[in-house]
């Protein structure tokens, strides 16, 4: 029985990837930004779309959870990449794979939900991830020389108080992308109305300079 996938990005990769599972007689949505590569591959996939995939309006119209699996291969723009991600799992994907370039971007996008990430360019970069001995920096990772991701313990004067309360974007201009619970819970995209437990870890992410003025306040 044909499974449904989507095929996100439709670079090098994601056009073989979409091109091999629609010959394998599954049933493939093909998803870009761009009219030329959805054009190139109309004959060969059951559907495209041109869509935005950050944008999670278009998902939902779509009925995105409804694939079986998404595939993310969207190449240079980690941010969209990221997103992307993010969305497929808060809005029910069962499964999603997602295409790094590197091993920095394999581990932010395990960290955001991806079920399995793929190093289809392993090669092209190395691994830049410092582990930091401090009392609530667990970890961060350096996409670029501006974007980065923090992965930091809650402090204990932020427990049981909102997220909207204690303004993370407006006060420190950094997004909280997922709380992970002590339990083992994980929420991914919280919402304003989220409250901080004790054991919380929290994914932020956001420009260099931000994240490091946020985590010298909490050292």
């Amino acid at each position: 029985m044909a499974k449904q996938y989507a095929v996100i990005g439709l670079g090098r990769f994601g056009t073989s990837v979409a091109r091999t599972l629609y010959k394998l007689g599954q049933e493939v949505l093909a998803i870009d930004t761009s009219e030329d590569r959805l054009r190139y591959l109309a004959d060969e996939v059951t559907h495209t779309l041109l869509a935005d995939s950050t944008d999670a309006n278009v998902l939902k119209n779509i009925g995105i959870k409804n694939f079986d699996v998404v595939v993310v291969a969207i190449g240079e723009n980690v941010q969209a990449n990221i997103m992307t991600v993010l969305l497929l799992k808060e809005l029910g994907v069962p499964y999603v794979v997602a295409k790094a370039l590197n091993k920095m971007q394999g581990r932010v996008l395990e960290k955001v939900g991806a079920d399995r990430v793929v190093y289809p360019e392993r090669d092209m970069g190395k691994r830049v991830a410092h582990n930091l001995v401090s009392s609530n920096l667990i970890d961060y990772i350096e996409l670029t020389q501006e974007f980065r991701i923090s992965e930091i313990l809650a402090k204990k004067e932020m427990f049981g108080k909102s997220l909207k309360s204690i303004n993370f974007r407006s006060k420190y201009n950094v997004n909280v992308v997922l709380i992970k619970r002590a339990s083992g819970e994980v929420l991914f995209s919280p919402g304003a109305d989220d409250i901080i437990e004790v054991g919380d870890v929290l994914v932020l992410a956001g420009d260099r300079n931000s994240l490091d003025r946020l985590e010298q306040l909490w050292e």
